[in-house]
């Protein structure tokens, strides 16, 4: 208990600070306030906004994820590059059938059966916006990523045509929808990112550390990603990465990019500019997901990116925070034997009749870790009340011990993933499968 104790006491004190932080840019600062959409002033620089989609697997999701941007986006100039493999050809027919009667939407075909990484076909549609824009001649304005299971904001593009301008890159928050079914597992995907996207990634902008990207409703200034790829070798992103999009965002950082995390109000639609996206709704996919995340940012991830560069400490601190996920496993699963062991010991002293000792470290310890603990579910229940309202909020506090349940199981996965690695096993995309809510809609909580 005491080695637990002394994890959650480091771990709870990190929270707090990044909690006061945002309290403090938000009240007294005014740092955290929301854009407008009717206050940003349309640009003036022409140039197309290539979407990115890649997809495995998705032929029972990309046709109404396809559908549903086309017919919401409002936007004059986009184009919608949709990766797929040649062995998978029934996500190929699903998106061929709507690329044959809209020039907006483009199939791109890879050489290499998968799947290989995320990564690797989102450079093979790198490549193929590239060769559009010379054949074309148009400029290509920023690339926009997206995954095939999005429902996309009307307006989205639309921010990021004017935000993207005076900024290297933006990202729009995520707002994972919640299966009725499922509220507890899909449900503490709404909270993480609630809590992530509210609080913890507009300090992370504000103290001018590196801002990582979701992988999905964020746009790349064009000519940021080509430096990065005359840098590689034509290619922006590693092939070799299981989480890109946390290390291009790292990467832009290191470069001195100007990076925003937009949250702008909608009145028109109602809401957030947001990506409105669907989560893995059992505990078997959830622990997929989270030992890949595990993998690419807090162990592989480490070995990639290392450390911030000079005395940049709230880059250090960022990453820190970002690769603690092994150790505050380890201290959660300490944790909950240490309370297991230390009922059974009270039962027994009851039993034998004979007082327990006590300890004055204990209980310092017991009642700091608890108060650190009581504030931090208070954080994720007023995080969740502002993006789904009290009542999903009030749901929060079971689906935090879910999401400590999730993470438990998914840690021995990533370890073992990890030094399969180490020892020379080629990195694979470890997808889950994915759903589209086109008349299902009625089966989701949405996020306002």
């Amino acid at each position: 208990m005491l080695f637990a104790a002394t994890g959650l006491l480091i771990g709870g004190f990190d929270d707090l600070l990044v909690d006061l932080f945002y309290l403090f840019y938000r009240v007294r600062r005014r740092g955290m306030s929301r854009l407008r959409l009717e206050e940003l002033v349309p640009s003036n620089r022409v140039g197309r906004l290539a979407i990115f989609v890649p997809a495995w697997d998705e032929a029972a999701v990309i046709g109404g994820m396809i559908d549903s941007a086309l017919a919401r986006l409002d936007h004059d100039d986009y184009r919608l590059y949709v990766g797929v493999y040649p062995n998978d050809p029934a996500t190929i027919d699903a998106v061929a059938d709507i690329a044959e009667s809209d020039p907006r939407v483009r199939l791109v075909i890879g050489d290499a059966d998968g799947p290989t990484t995320k990564a690797d076909n989102l450079n093979r549609l790198w490549a193929a916006a590239i060769a559009d824009e010379a054949r074309e001649r148009w400029p290509l304005k920023a690339v926009v990523l997206h995954d095939a299971e999005d429902v996309v904001h009307p307006a989205e593009l639309r921010v990021f045509d004017t935000l993207i301008d005076t900024h290297d890159v933006v990202q729009l928050p995520v707002l994972p929808l919640i299966k009725r079914g499922s509220r507890l597992v899909s449900g503490h995907y709404a909270d993480e990112f609630a809590e992530h996207h509210t609080a913890q990634m507009p300090v992370r902008t504000a103290l001018g550390a590196g801002m990582p990207l979701a992988g999905t409703g964020c746009a790349i200034a064009r000519a940021t990603l080509g430096e990065i790829a005359a840098e590689r070798g034509g290619l922006p992103f590693d092939a070799t990465s299981l989480t890109e999009d946390y290390e291009l965002g790292l990467r832009i950082g290191e470069r001195g990019g100007r990076c925003l995390f937009a949250r702008v109000d909608d009145d028109t639609h109602g809401g957030l500019v947001a990506v409105r996206a669907y989560f893995p709704a059992t505990i078997p996919t959830a622990t997929r997901q989270k030992a890949r995340w595990m993998i690419g940012i807090a162990l592989a991830g480490w070995d990639r990116t290392g450390w911030s560069t000079g005395r940049h400490w709230r880059d250090h601190w960022m990453r820190m925070r970002d690769r603690r996920a092994p150790i505050a496993v380890l201290v959660l699963a300490v944790a909950y034997i240490a309370v297991i062991a230390w009922g059974c010991r009270l039962a027994l002293h009851w039993i034998a009749q004979v007082p327990p000792s006590t300890d004055a470290l204990a209980g310092w310890l017991l009642g700091i870790t608890t108060s650190l603990l009581v504030w931090r579910l208070a954080m994720r229940v007023a995080c969740t009340a502002r993006c789904y309202g009290w009542r999903e909020a009030l749901w929060s506090i079971p689906r935090f011990f879910v999401g400590n349940v999730i993470a438990l199981v998914a840690a021995p996965r990533a370890i073992v993933r990890y030094v399969a690695m180490l020892r020379g096993a080629m990195p694979v995309w470890d997808k889950t499968g994915h759903e589209f809510p086109d008349a299902g809609i009625g089966d989701y909580v949405q996020p306002a």
